[in-house]
């Protein structure tokens, strides 16, 4: 009986303890509290999915929720986007893309001074990344105007992580000109950086790319990486030579990765000596001579 009756204090204890330690926790964010969530005035960029719908991140979902517009690059797009979520399509949405660009910053710029939350995506991945957006981001934020960003799928990295090479520095070069001599000029640029380099590329430009790279950076490994994320994702591995061959007279589908080796400690050996082994033949023609 004594042990009985001294046990119902220790549990009363205990639950003046649980009750006080709820009664200090951090209550949630006012986004979160209600459900639907409430954000401030301002740009919200969002990343979407960049073939597989289940990349699609929860503060993505919460922000297009939320959104009282919505700037897209490709409105039947983004129209597939929220079916596929159940999300109404807010109101307005209209486009922002590389041709209207600046004339939809105005109209992102007196909705966010109306006091509305706007959202931004592109048809996938990160709006900025080789994507319409960098222009409004970049005039907001100068303007002092809030500008907040989900992260969420994006090609680049994916690639450079699957393709092996090293990812301890990288440069990410977008998608490199159409004309060859321009392409090669970048190129040359990137001749003796030890970053690893990736980029973009159109299905009809992949085989003249691969072979402008093979002349300006010599044969060293490589990564074409198609359809990341999609059913038919695929990775072709191989040196320049070996890939610029493979491509010259194909053309894939969808959209193309291209990941490539920076020189190495192992490739500097490799040309030094290249360049040894020419002196010395050199000087051994002008002795004959």
């Amino acid at each position: 009986m004594a042990r009985h009756k001294s046990a119902k204090p220790h549990l009363r204890a205990s639950k003046m303890i649980v009750a006080k330690k709820k009664a200090h926790e951090t209550p949630a964010p006012a986004e979160t509290q209600a459900g639907e969530a409430t954000l401030d005035p301002g740009l919200y960029v969002i990343a979407t999915p960049i073939g597989n719908m289940e990349d699609i991140t929860q503060r993505a979902l919460r922000w297009l929720k939320s959104v009282d517009a919505l700037a897209v690059e490709d409105t039947r797009v983004t129209a597939k986007l929220l079916a596929r979520f159940s999300i109404p399509k807010p109101s307005p949405t209209f486009s922002c893309h590389e041709h209207n660009e600046a004339r939809a910053l105005g109209r992102i710029r007196s909705l966010i001074e109306e006091g509305k939350a706007v959202g931004l995506v592109s048809d996938a991945g990160l709006p900025g990344i080789s994507d319409p957006g960098f222009r409004v981001i970049s005039q907001l934020l100068e303007e002092g105007i809030k500008v907040e960003v989900a992260p969420g799928a994006n090609a680049a990295t994916m690639a450079l992580v699957a393709s092996g090479l090293s990812t301890a520095s990288f440069t990410f070069l977008g998608f490199p000109s159409r004309k060859s001599g321009k392409r090669r000029s970048m190129l040359e640029l990137e001749r003796e950086s030890v970053h690893t380099l990736v980029c973009y590329e159109s299905p009809h430009r992949i085989g003249a790319f691969l072979a402008d790279a093979f002349e300006v950076l010599g044969d060293r490994p490589a990564v074409v990486a198609l359809e990341l994320s999609k059913k038919f994702e695929r990775y072709h591995r191989g040196t320049l030579g070996e890939l610029a061959a493979e491509f010259a007279d194909i053309k894939p589908k969808g959209e193309i990765t291209v990941v490539i080796e920076g020189v190495t400690r192992e490739s500097k050996k490799t040309k030094a000596k290249k360049i040894d082994s020419k002196k010395s033949a050199n000087e051994d023609k002008d002795g004959d001579d």
